[in-house]
């Protein structure tokens, strides 16, 4: 499937340029989008959600946060494939700098209208950390961030709702239980499916739930002005 965006390269603020996968919305505009890749890179299933978004009336920005470190990196879903992306992102890429490279598009996108931020594996963990860091967000939708019950002292600034597979081997329910405790504000959504449950490329893909969460997060975004 062919993406219909381009890459182009943006100055973050340590001044790294890196590239952005970027839409334009088709038909009326409803607002800028924020997507965070998974932790194998803004690989074309990445571009490819963003297409979605686009088609949904969103200006996306996805960033390709790992470009200082590896640039252009994509990854299959090999197990070498898979190491090289967890010590790319655990080892070697700043976890805090993918929440200020989402603070630099959100601020590219605000003077247009609502902004909203969405992302998958290590992007839901970013899209939480966002939601409650950054400023200028209408809403977030967090995929499966198997960071995120670490960071439940943290509290969202703006209205949030997070995805989880429950067959997920890598986030257990105790977790999940963990952020739904302290988040009841939040609506943490389980679907019968594993991790990755959204990526078509992936075997625990599972098309209903993937359905079902986009339903869900685009009507968080227009019940919160786009």
């Amino acid at each position: 499937m062919a993406t219909r965006g381009k890459t182009v390269k943006m100055t973050m603020s340590d001044g790294a340029e890196i590239g952005v996968y970027r839409v334009e919305p088709q038909g009326k505009r409803r607002g800028g989008l924020v997507l965070i890749q998974e932790i194998f890179g803004l690989t074309e299933h990445i571009k490819e959600c963003c297409d979605r978004f686009a088609a949904e009336g969103y200006e996306v920005l996805g960033p390709a946060v790992y470009d200082r470190e590896a640039p252009g990196f994509e990854a299959s879903y090999s197990p070498e494939d898979i190491q090289k992306a967890i010590k790319i992102a655990r080892g070697e890429h700043p976890f805090d700098l993918s929440v200020k490279d989402s603070q630099t598009c959100i601020d590219a996108l605000k003077d247009e209208g609502p902004v909203y931020i969405t992302g998958y594996c290590y992007g839901g963990s970013v899209t939480w950390a966002a939601a409650c860091q950054c400023t200028g967000l209408a809403a977030a939708s967090g995929y499966y961030g198997g960071n995120i019950a670490q960071m439940v002292d943290q509290q969202p600034k703006c209205p949030t709702i997070l995805h989880f597979g429950k067959h997920d081997h890598g986030i257990p329910m105790e977790a999940v239980d963990k952020i739904k405790a302290a988040h009841p504000e939040v609506a943490v959504y389980v679907y019968d499916a594993g991790h990755g449950f959204n990526s078509d490329r992936r075997t625990d893909y599972n098309p209903e739930a993937a359905k079902l969460a986009m339903q869900r997060t685009l009507e968080l975004f227009r019940g919160n002005g786009g």
